[in-house]
């Protein structure tokens, strides 16, 4: 089978040698392989929750902060500004992120909620997902950044977060939920894609 003018003996020809060089390659959303002392190779593979954040660019520093705290939490975050490679084609690696991840957060602020753009198509994008999926997993979380509003069809069906006044309160409590959901789906419920 072909795909982009690759096969995937090509592929596996390109990571065979990149471990037989002593690197380690990984495979964004599957794992690592990497070489080990006697010769061979190992999988090892990503089993951290991962976790969409969605925003808008005057919320960067705050969002930055919460992806910082994901990731030393165990979890493995997704932030285009540190996910996207030059070149991607972001609109469909977005929606992929979105598409493999546990956990949606919606980073909601004074400036997201009337801005136009790209963040509200992902808000929609992933509420199609959510839709998808039992009504009792946990899969879109909404947050408040700063006093604002949450769109009342959001507000209506789903319980919100909010990082303000006690920023590390509002996380403790998205890890909480989080954790209590991936060891759920670890255990054999596993969150289909969409």
């Amino acid at each position: 089978m072909k795909r982009n003018g690759t096969s995937c003996r090509q592929v596996a020809r390109i990571v065979r040698r990149c471990l037989e060089e002593g690197n380690s390659v990984e495979i964004d959303g599957l794992g690592v392989f990497r070489p080990c002392q006697n010769g061979a190779f190992e999988f090892v593979a990503d089993v951290k929750p991962r976790v969409f954040i969605a925003y808008v660019e005057e919320d960067l520093p705050r969002v930055q902060r919460l992806f910082d705290q994901l990731a030393a939490n165990g979890f493995d975050p997704w932030l285009d500004k540190r996910k996207l490679l030059p070149g991607q084609n972001w609109p469909r690696s977005i929606e992929r992120a979105i598409d493999v991840s546990d956990f949606f957060l919606a980073c909601f602020s004074r400036h997201g909620v009337t801005k136009r753009g790209h963040f509200h198509s992902e808000l929609r994008y992933a509420l199609d997902c959510a839709a998808r999926l039992p009504l009792d997993e946990v899969y879109f979380i909404p947050i408040r950044l700063d006093e604002c509003p949450v769109p009342a069809h959001i507000a209506q069906e789903i319980q919100y977060v909010d990082l303000f006044p006690d920023w590390d309160k509002g996380v403790a409590r998205i890890l909480g939920v989080m954790r209590k959901h991936a060891r759920k789906r670890h255990a054999g419920r596993l969150r289909p894609a969409c």
